[in-house]
Parts: C-alpha cells; sequence; structure tokens
C-alpha cells in the first residue's frame, strides 16, 4: 500500500497511475488540463463512488491552478492569478445568497496561516447591505469568520462555521500537504467536496461539507508542507533506489512536515491572491478597485 500523502487530487490522480500503469483507465474519474490567464489548471472531476475508491477523495470537481510562474514575477504576475482563481470560484459558488469566507488555520503556526491572512483581504460587506442597502446595493452580502485552531480555542472550526450557516453559505480556506515539493505555495487548489481543517498540518478536525453543515462549501486550499515520509519516498525513488517500505520510512518521523525556508512571505502572498480572488468572484469590481476599497 502506497502511505505517501497529499490533499491535492491531482496528485492522488498521479499516484494512481504510478501504480496502475499510465495506460490503466481510471474509474470514476474524468481530468483534463489547460491554461487560464498564463497559469496552467488541471481539473479532475470524481463522479461517483468507485472514482472516490480510487483517489481517496470525496466526490466532486477539483481544479488546480500551478501557479509556479507567479514567483518569476512576469508581466501582470498578480492579476492574473486572481482573475484565474476567481474565474473558477464564480464556477463553483451559488450564485445569489450569502456568502461566509471561513479563513481555517493558525496565524501563529506559519504554514497554517493562509487561511486567516486570505479572510483579512476579504471585503466584508454583509453589514454595509444592511444599513445601507440602497447605497450597497450593487455589492453581494459577504461575511468573514477567522474560528482559530481547537488548541487556541476549545472549539472545533466546523462548530464555530454550523452556527453561523443558516443563513450564510461557506467558502473555506487553509492550508493543504502536497506530494512534491515543486507544488508547496506553487498550487491553489478549488472544489466543491468541502475541506478538512488541519489536514495541511497533519492535524485533522471534523470536515466542513455540505452534509456537516446543510450547505455548499466550496474550499480553497494551498499545499504549505510536505510531509517528510512522503518527501523521503519520492527523493529515493527519484534516484533509482527501489524496494521502498513507505511504512518504515513513516515510521521515524510521525509529525515531521517540510516547509520552505521563506514561508512567512510566500503564504502572505498567496493570502492575498485568496482574498482577492474571493471578492473579484463575488463582486462586480476590479483590482483596482479592490485595491482602493482594502486600503
Amino acid at each position: 500500500m502506497d502511505l505517501r500523502r497529499t490533499d491535492l487530487a491531482m496528485e492522488a490522480r498521479e499516484l494512481w497511475q504510478e501504480s496502475a500503469g499510465k495506460t490503466t483507465r481510471l474509474p470514476g474519474v474524468k481530468a483534463r488540463e489547460t491554461k487560464l490567464q498564463g497559469y496552467p489548471l488541471t481539473r479532475v472531476d470524481i463522479l461517483d463512488e468507485a472514482g472516490e475508491q480510487a483517489l481517496g477523495k470525496p466526490v466532486g470537481s477539483y481544479r488546480t491552478l500551478d501557479l509556479t510562474a507567479f514567483w518569476q514575477r512576469g508581466d501582470g504576475f498578480f492579476d492574473r492569478a486572481v482573475q484565474a482563481a476567481g474565474q473558477q470560484l464564480r464556477e463553483l459558488l451559488p450564485e445569489q445568497g450569502t456568502v461566509l469566507v471561513a479563513g481555517l488555520g493558525n496565524r501563529a503556526m506559519t504554514p497554517d496561516a493562509v487561511g486567516p491572512l486570505a479572510a483579512d483581504s476579504v471585503l466584508v460587506t454583509r453589514h454595509l447591505l444592511s444599513a445601507q442597502p440602497k447605497q450597497f446595493s450593487g455589492f453581494r452580502a459577504v461575511a468573514a469568520l477567522r474560528p482559530g485552531v481547537l488548541g487556541t480555542t476549545g472549539i472545533e472550526a466546523a462548530e464555530a462555521v454550523l452556527g453561523l450557516t443558516e443563513r450564510l453559505q461557506p467558502a473555506a480556506v487553509d492550508a493543504l500537504a502536497s506530494r512534491r515539493t515543486e507544488r508547496v505555495c506553487a498550487a491553489l487548489q478549488l472544489s466543491d467536496s468541502g475541506i478538512v481543517p488541519g489536514s495541511g498540518v497533519g492535524n485533522h478536525r471534523a470536515a466542513l461539507n455540505r452534509d456537516t453543515l446543510g450547505v455548499p462549501v466550496i474550499a480553497v486550499g494551498v499545499p504549505t508542507v510536505v510531509d517528510a515520509a512522503t518527501l523521503a519516498a519520492d527523493l529515493l525513488e527519484a534516484a533509482g533506489i527501489g524496494d521502498i517500505d513507505p511504512e518504515r520510512l513513516r515510521s521515524g518521523q510521525q509529525g515531521l512536515m517540510v516547509t520552505p525556508r521563506d514561508i512567512d512571505l510566500q503564504v502572505r502572498e498567496l493570502g492575498k491572491v485568496i482574498g482577492y480572488a474571493i471578492n473579484w468572484a463575488l463582486q462586480d469590481l476590479e483590482i483596482e478597485e479592490i485595491n482602493a476599497l482594502l486600503s
């Protein structure tokens, strides 16, 4: 059994293909690759129970933007990343209704801070629409929540969000784990299958999805860590060393995660991209207008 760990559906598909052979048809899964605003986009749709069993992910649509070029600072790199992510969010989010943006994670733990940082860049409008409906009639109602983590609040993120979902539709942002180091802080996954808080840093909590909350939940995640045993297995395989025993690798690396040395800078920038993408998807605003409203 392959114990290499990833939260990205595209990587789960890669692992399945490596174990089954590239010519083997993957049951219950459709995948296609395109480009959006100059960034590669991989869409993996898990269609049924067979697809769930093959990839270990719930039924749903998973869209992963490759943001490697973002860090090369090409022309319009930020605006293009915001628009690419925002376009995918528009396709996934319900067209109407108030949206709750839940910035999941621990601000004090840098690889887990992408959720709260993204929420910092979200335009919160629900209270403005209530107070001045005529002046803000062109805006969609948006609320933001930073539920923290169980260890500091004593409250599960799912419990905190559940208390607000009677009238709100959550869009949850959290950190993820990647299989490949080159995808850490260089991929953005959006899906309509919900999210498990803490999965990126190996601390799985109660899921936030339609089953647990009763409303659509759109998940946005950035891989900020690589599980050490997964990294070791891939490095050994790349070096041509066979007969890898993943269980033995994992037994000596419990809870060890690897993250970039400049993770603080990267999560701040990606948190801003996500926050702006949420605004772009929900409000009829250009990026310059979002800048002005957030300044």
